[in-house]
């Protein structure tokens, strides 16, 4: 009989019988301090249902672990959607946007009332004490479509609709059945950390932080994202276009190019409305300072920005943060020894609060050039003096933390937090991950301007989160508004560059977990060609060939 042999993290290869299962071989994984929540094989993500059909090597996926943490926060989803179905089969439970360790869920058809939402949890720690097994099922393409046709996923159906496979991949577990978008743990009885909290008509699906799988975080709200976003996502059910699915339907020149007319007009209707907001604080509001995390077009927002306060007679004049930034010899270095430009102390604060005082106090100064060759910060011999209607627009990572500008009144700084949060889902019970959303911009943008592969820019994200959850996300609370920077349609067009990117990184590097798991996500979505694309739309600072200068 044809054997498969594998290769454990010891070093240690052991021969198994050919399609052995992966739950059959983790015994020789030793003792671990978690439970599992799938495997790497060859670098690629598995569940433990899994055959195994090719000689590989065999790594544990704990769900303390990005990869594990990002299985158990889907698998509660599913969880959810499970009992949801068993106790009110008539309702349909769509999953939306995260907020403070949590996805909000709603019914389509009204408010979730307490008792709802008591009876949901109830349900769901039923079928986690009954540790019922989670399995990946393969269904002929006509027995999908008559599931789902039968229990009226009208979401799933469109996305089946871009795909001709013969057969299609599912989830399973106590009769109920779901797209495969990502391994799932493997049974009910792992999922042991969380809560459901009320919230506005719905209610949040608490998780743990993966550094600490056993403890549901103290929740912090966010009332003026939830807002952004929660506005978002009913625009986009008005305009027809909720879900990934809806969004391929629009597959013809003159519809897909409508529908980006109608985003883009949005998306500067949206800058209009913060232009509006500073202008009435103009009386005081001196310094707008812009900031999020990575890849959310800050910079293409502070253009447009600055030219929607020219329309209102203003005038608007850009700094930029990294011109202050202290000399190399001074810059803070991290736990590895590398140089971190992203902490607050790389910046020279006590220098541009100097400026900032001498500037708001009538004077002229002189602003300094950041010569990053010789790590240096040099005179730029450009000087400049406020006038009556000037308005100073300061862009970077720190513009939300008062320590950035301690001499500075709060009401003469008006913070603006920009993210590209998505709100259109591939269906009613798997979302599109804002950070995945981010990633590709990353990716794209790291390759059309600075050359870097897609597997350069995968082994630096997460570094890049480190420095968000570090320096971003603790102060998005003391943003005065915020800007959802997310174009409905840009997912599309990102395919389309993004794809062979990510077919560069392959099976033998350890990122290929991440660029499998990507290319399969981008999957559902039909490609969208750049020529629809406006010069001046935000989504050109990635992708290139924008009439804005970067």
């Amino acid at each position: 009989m044809h054997q498969v042999s594998i290769r454990y993290p010891s070093g240690q290869s052991e021969a198994y019988p050919f399609g052995v299962k992966v739950s059959s071989v983790t015994s020789g994984l030793g003792p671990l301090k978690r439970p599992l929540a799938a495997v790497l094989l060859n670098n690629e993500l598995q569940p433990l249902d899994a055959s195994i059909i090719t000689n590989c090597s065999i790594a544990p996926v704990l769900i303390d672990s990005s990869h594990g943490a990002y299985a158990y926060r889907r698998s509660l989803c599913f969880l959810a959607a499970i009992a949801a179905r068993e106790l009110f089969p008539e309702r349909d439970l769509i999953v939306a946007q995260s907020i403070g360790y949590g996805f909000y869920h709603y019914f389509e058809d009204g408010a979730a009332l307490k008792q709802d939402i008591q009876r949901l949890e109830a349900k769901m720690r039923e079928l986690v004490e009954r540790d019922i097994p989670i399995t990946m099922q393969w269904w002929s393409y006509e027995d999908a479509i008559q599931y789902f046709t039968s229990h009226e996923q009208e979401d799933t159906l469109l996305l089946l609709e871009l795909t001709n496979e013969s057969r299609i991949a599912l989830n399973e577990c106590a009769g109920f059945r779901d797209l495969y978008v990502t391994p799932l743990v493997p049974s009910t009885g792992v999922l042991k950390t969380f809560e459901l909290m009320p919230y506005d008509q719905g209610f949040l699906l608490r998780y743990p932080r993966k550094e600490n799988p056993d403890l549901i975080p103290e929740f912090v709200d966010d009332p003026l994202l939830y807002s952004i976003t929660d506005d978002s996502r009913r625009r986009s059910a008005v305009l027809g276009v909720p879900s990934v699915g809806a969004l391929n339907r629009l597959n013809t020149p003159k519809r897909i190019k409508d529908y980006i007319s109608v985003a883009e007009t949005l998306n500067n209707k949206r800058v209009a409305e913060l232009a509006d907001k500073i202008a009435a604080r103009a009386d005081k509001a001196k310094v707008v300072l812009i900031a999020g995390p990575s890849s959310s077009g800050k910079t293409t927002t502070s253009k447009k920005l600055s030219i929607q306060l020219r329309v209102l007679g203003f005038q608007p004049l850009v700094i930029g943060l990294d011109d202050y930034f202290v000399s190399r010899d001074k810059t803070p270095k991290d736990e590895n020894g590398e140089y971190d430009f992203e902490c607050l102390e790389a910046l020279d604060v006590a220098y541009l609060n100097e400026q900032l005082v001498e500037l708001f106090e009538g004077k002229e100064v002189e602003l300094p050039a950041f010569d990053f060759k010789s790590g240096e910060r040099k005179p730029s011999g450009r000087r400049i003096r406020l006038g009556e209607r000037t308005i100073l627009v300061m862009e970077g990572i720190h513009g939300l933390n008062e320590r950035l500008t301690p001499r500075i009144a709060k009401d003469h700084k008006f913070k603006i937090y920009v993210s590209a949060l998505t709100q259109i889902n591939l269906d009613e019970h798997n979302r599109v991950s804002t950070t995945d959303n981010r990633l590709l911009r990353r990716m794209v943008r790291d390759n059309q301007f600075r050359g870097k592969s897609a597997l350069e820019t995968l082994k630096m994200w997460a570094s890049v989160q480190r420095g968000e959850r570090l320096h971003i996300f603790p102060f998005q609370n003391e943003a005065d508004a915020a800007l959802n920077s997310a174009l409905d349609y840009e997912l599309g067009v990102l395919k389309v560059y993004a794809e062979p990117l990510l077919r560069s990184v392959k099976p033998m590097d350890p990122e290929y977990c991440e660029a499998k798991r990507l290319l399969n996500f981008l999957a559902f979505f039909a490609p969208i060609s750049a020529q629809f694309v406006p010069q001046d739309s935000l989504l050109r600072e990635f992708i290139g060939e924008s009439s804005f200068k970067y």
